[in-house]
This record gives C-alpha cells, structure tokens and sequence, in this order.
C-alpha cells in the first residue's frame, strides 16, 4: 500500500510540477525606467514648481497645486471660483509671460488652469501648500 501511495505522489509531483524557468533581474531595466521617466520628469517639475511658488503672490499659493505637466502644458488646480478668475486675470495680464521666460529650460509652453481640490473636505490641516 506505501509503495502505490510513493508512486501516485510521485507521479503527482512530475505532472503538476512546472519546471523552473529562468527570469531575468528586473534592476537594470527598473534603473533605466527611473532615469527616463521618472527622474527625467521630475527635474523639470521641481524647475517649474520653484518658479510658480517665486513668481505667483504669496495669496495665491495655498489655494493653488501643480496638477500635471506634459507636453509643455502645466495644469493647474486652483480651489475655487473666484481665486481661479483672480489668478486668470493676473496671468492675463503678464505673469504668464513671466512665468513662460522663467520656465523656457524645463519646456514649458503652456499654462492651463482648472477648477479642482487636491484635498479632502474643508482642507484644514490637509492642504499641501508652497513654501517660500
């Protein structure tokens, strides 16, 4: 009876038993990712962040977040109507320009603002701001 049970297990083991199969180490094509995609991009994000919290008046910057940036357009969130109308207005009428000159190395073309929260509730303690 031991011998019928060794032999089903072993056969068991043979059928359902893949075979290991060599998987090459993700290190190097992680490392290259990071430098193109990650570290690439972030170099040029930081610029522009530094330019927006220097540029944009100090009101502005705990109602406003850097949403996105790609392809030369920077998106902006801003939290609500009316410092969104005001932040247009000043942009309208010069800093945009401003902005555009001080940012031409990271590739910025473009400055898009939206209307949106990148905080939960009424944002009292939970908002992440610019600092100078």
């Amino acid at each position: 009876m031991r011998t019928i049970e060794d032999a089903e297990l072993r056969r068991l083991a043979r059928v359902k038993g893949a075979p290991k199969r060599a998987v090459a180490p993700l290190g190097q094509d992680m490392v290259a990712f990071f430098k193109q995609s990650v570290q690439k991009r972030q170099g040029k994000f930081e610029h522009i962040g530094e330019c927006w919290a220097t540029l944009i008046p100090e009101t502005f910057l705990e109602h406003t977040a850097l949403e996105s940036f790609s392809k030369g357009s920077l998106v902006v969130l801003v939290d609500s109507s009316s410092h969104l109308y005001e932040l247009k207005q000043l942009l309208l009428s010069g800093l945009q320009q401003q902005l555009l000159l001080a940012c031409r190395g990271a590739g910025l073309r473009k400055i898009a603002l939206k209307f949106g929260r990148w905080y939960s509730g009424d944002g009292v303690g939970k908002r992440i701001t610019f600092d100078r």
